[in-house]
């Protein structure tokens, strides 16, 4: 399947089934999921949405895959203006891999931050508290200010963060 048929596909239809249909076709290829990021990373706004979904489980299948984007991905993260779909599903990936040490600094600041804001839809605060709490095994300096922030927003917060929070304190 060329290029062009993998934006089709992005294009025709936003489903479960579809995003599955994606990553099967991409599976472990390496020029398959060049293809996607180029989709995801230069696309018209909603392609670049379709194209999260399916990016995400990509990675979480293969995770090596993502190892060549990292500072693409977090750009993305970052972007103003950028749709929350795009966020959670970059979130949802970060979960799941190691991310380089170059990088780390980068994804707890942008993590923290939104863990702290009133704003951040509830699925992104809770993958960015399961991230934390994976890198906090590395810098233990950050558990006490995460553990404060999960204090302060659980009247706040949706069952979501607090079931996350509540692992997190449980651990502590």
């Amino acid at each position: 399947m060329p290029r062009m048929d993998l934006l089709q596909l992005i294009q025709e239809e936003h489903s479960k089934s579809q995003c599955d249909k994606i990553v099967a076709y991409i599976g472990n290829d390496k020029k398959k999921f060049a293809w996607l990021m180029k989709i995801f990373l230069t696309g018209e706004n909603r392609d670049v949405q379709r194209a999260a979904w399916p990016l995400s489980y990509c990675v979480q299948a293969h995770p090596h895959l993502v190892e060549p984007y990292f500072k693409e991905l977090l750009n993305m993260l970052e972007k103003p203006g950028v749709h929350n779909a795009v966020q959670r599903n970059i979130t949802r990936l970060l979960q799941t891999v190691t991310i380089p040490k170059r990088y780390q600094g980068k994804v707890m600041d942008t993590c923290f931050g939104f863990i702290e804001s009133h704003d951040t839809p509830v699925a992104i605060k809770a993958f960015s508290l399961t991230i934390l709490e994976k890198l906090s095994k590395d810098y233990p300096d950050i558990l006490p200010e995460l553990k404060l922030i999960i204090e302060e927003r659980w009247e706040h917060e949706t069952a979501a963060f607090r079931s996350r929070g509540r692992k997190i304190l449980k651990g502590l």
